[in-house]
């Protein structure tokens, strides 16, 4: 699989959640801090996205996306103005609203375990607004149209529809921001990483393979440079050298399985490199503080709701 995809099949803990809302001014929203992430797109009309920790409003039109994770309480209203009603995207709800100017909002949620958060999404700021604009992003804005002409008029199949789609776009959106941020001469970290031949080879060499005893000069061929001009353009892209990354994921791989599956312990150290079960815990505890039993014991996953939708 490649680094994206791996990241947010790691950092999932729950189905996806989403609900149309059909809106008339004046109406405002209100979401509550979330560990995981948020996006709300424009359908019809326009709105204010209000940024949490008081940052200035965003303008959102149709087409507009935003998305937002590790962030506190936000707000999305019709003026930045207009009071504020208390929401929750995992639970369908009649929107608030008067008689003036319609809008047509989805707005959804996403169950991330943001106790392992990947490096990669360290770079992605609080806030991401993808404005609507002819040309740019197409795969995003037919995911976007996929998404709201299900969530418009549910059918038979919507059940695995719409949460197969709220997955993709959540890739979509972060693929278009990587797209974008590649685009910035002063880009670095990450998503130079992700788009240098060499170390994107490297990471796929890890992630395609996570248990194979790597060693720095075996991925150092891999990206087709000498052990040390790999080993030193890895540390500045990654921000960690090549083995330390490759124990960060194998551990992370490791408390996955734990916490998603019944899988034998003695499975899990073979499939996060280690040939020894005491070697693993050893490695699992200095990761973790603790065993991987009692982990696993301590954190068993929380069971999906299902996705919902409607106006």
């Amino acid at each position: 699989m490649d680094v994206l995809s791996d990241t947010i099949t790691a950092m999932h803990a729950g189905r996806p959640h989403a609900n149309r809302h059909e809106l008339r001014a004046p109406w405002g929203m209100r979401f509550t801090a979330d560990s995981g992430g948020a996006f709300h797109v424009v359908l019809e009309g326009s709105c204010w996205l209000l940024p949490p920790d008081g940052a200035p409003p965003i303008r959102l039109g149709v087409g507009d996306v935003a998305f937002l994770h590790g962030a506190g309480t936000h707000g999305l209203a019709d003026h930045p103005g207009s009071p504020l009603v208390d929401f929750d995207m995992r639970r369908p709800q009649a929107g608030p609203g008067g008689t003036g100017a319609p809008a047509v909002v989805l707005c959804g949620a996403y169950l991330l375990d943001g106790s392992r958060t990947h490096p990669l999404m360290s770079e992605v700021p609080p806030v991401v607004h993808l404005p609507a604009r002819i040309g740019r992003h197409p795969s995003l804005r037919a995911a976007v149209d996929l998404l709201g002409d299900e969530m418009g008029r549910p059918r038979p199949g919507a059940g695995a529809i719409v949460p197969a789609l709220l997955d993709t776009l959540l890739l979509y959106i972060l693929r278009a921001w990587f797209e974008e941020r590649t685009e910035d001469p002063a880009a670095a970290g990450w998503t130079v990483a992700l788009t240098d031949p060499a170390i994107a080879a490297a990471l796929t060499a890890i992630h395609d393979a996570p248990g194979r005893p790597w060693t720095v000069a075996e991925l150092g061929a891999r990206a087709g440079l000498s052990r040390a001009a790999f080993a030193n353009r890895f540390t500045a892209l990654v921000g960690q050298p090549p083995l330390t990354y490759l124990t960060w994921w194998r551990m992370t791989i490791a408390a996955r399985l734990l916490r998603r599956s019944g899988t034998p312990l003695r499975v899990v150290a073979r499939q996060a490199g280690y040939s020894s079960d005491v070697a693993f815990a050893a490695a699992f505890k200095r990761e973790y503080g603790i065993t991987p039993g009692r982990y696993r014991a301590a954190n068993t996953r929380p069971r999906d709701h299902r996705t919902t939708g409607g106006a």
